[in-house]
């Protein structure tokens, strides 16, 4: 859908009008400032509009790099900071030799944040700037995000979500002001690919990093790869699940190389938020070992008697369903009678070699559909 008009719309009404001002004072209030600069919309948006209104001698915007951040993203980072005269500083963080952030717990971005900010308030009294800022809107409050109570802990401001800055009214304001992120998907961590629970290593960090890379190259724009242990699950914008089931084979090929062995695509598609879905489901007690058979008789009773369903994933929380490409809508019809069998996700299978034993252990349950 096309969103220009609305963007334009925003970005001129009183309003927002009113916002702006208030951000840009808010700003020159603050005398100088050291900003978490990630590359993405909101951190551009906010250092462009601190450069503007501080002078760029008084604002510094800083990149913590790790296996954790996407190299797309810092080539972002990198591009704007040029292109608009704001002073950039890249450091490297350790978060991930952080036990309490590499055992992935709900809570990790709070770990990742405590080691950002703090690296950040040591930076920023070094260099004589007054304020670190982040780049938090106002709709971040209605997410799950632990790392805002890291920056809370270290006294980190939020002109964003301060004066009130939407996600789609910074979108507009950066479309204004000429910023090339203004329709940029967002791109959070690579740590943010796996289900809670699994370990964050370099090692699956590289594999996302290397599935998302190939993705990109088929011309896809807006997706996420789900690191599953040995399974990739895709997420793609809706309106692009025709054309990524029409090239399942390439796909499959394509992300298998960054050391998968089962590829699967989501039949629901990209949404915000969709690793926190889990957090307020009731887990079914143990392995969950007969979801694939009654899964397999309610395919049979749509139709789809020949294909084959199996649990997969990190906690067998995946109906991994082999069936044809045109199955597709039949399986996202079928999606809320699947997840009331308990099962999180609902998947195509891209690739036959899933059937392999899983590297990392875990246990995947086959069964015949309508058996």
């Amino acid at each position: 859908m096309d969103t220009s008009r609305d963007h334009r719309a925003q970005s001129g009404t009183p309003d927002v009008a009113v916002k702006l001002a208030r951000l840009q004072e808010m700003l020159r209030s603050c005398g100088s400032v050291c900003i978490g600069y990630s590359g993405g919309v909101d951190s551009v948006f906010l250092a462009r509009v601190a450069a503007d209104a501080l002078g760029a001698e008084r604002v510094l915007a800083v990149t913590g790099r790790s296996a954790a951040y996407p190299a797309v993203q810092l080539e972002q980072a990198r591009e704007c900071a040029r292109r608009f005269g704001i002073p950039h500083l890249e450091i490297w963080t350790d978060e991930l030799s952080d036990p309490n952030y590499a055992a992935n717990p709900t809570n990790r971005c709070y770990f990742c944040k405590t080691e950002l900010w703090g690296r950040l308030q040591a930076l920023a009294a070094e260099r004589g700037l007054a304020v670190v800022l982040d780049g938090s809107n106002a709709d971040d409050v209605a997410d799950f995000r632990p790392g805002m109570q890291a920056a809370r802990e270290h006294g980190v401001r939020s002109p964003l979500l301060e004066v009130g800055l939407t996600k789609a009214e910074i979108r507009a304001l950066s479309r204004r002001l000429g910023l090339p992120t203004w329709d940029q998907p967002a791109s959070p961590c690579l740590s943010s690919r796996l289900p809670y629970g699994l370990a964050v290593t370099p090692e699956r960090l590289q594999q996302v990093e290397r599935a998302e890379e190939a993705l990109r190259a088929l011309g896809f724009r807006e997706f996420r790869v789900r690191h599953h242990g040995d399974a990739a699950r895709l997420e793609l914008a809706p309106g692009e699940l025709a054309r990524a089931a029409a090239a399942a084979p390439e796909i499959a090929t394509r992300v298998a190389s960054a050391g998968f062995t089962s590829v699967l695509l989501d039949v629901e598609g990209y949404r915000r938020g969709a690793l926190n879905e889990a957090l307020g489901m009731i887990q079914l007690a143990g392995t969950g070992a007969g979801r694939p058979q009654a899964a397999g008789r309610l395919l049979a009773r749509a139709g789809l008697a020949r294909t084959r369903v199996r649990a997969a994933g990190h906690a067998l929380d995946i109906a991994a369903v082999a069936a044809p490409a045109s199955a597709l809508d039949t399986l996202a019809g079928l999606a809320p009678a699947l997840r009331a069998l308990g099962f999180r996700f609902i998947a195509l299978e891209l690739t036959g070699a899933a059937r392999k034993p899983r590297h990392d252990g875990a246990r995947v349950a086959h069964a015949a559909a309508g058996a």
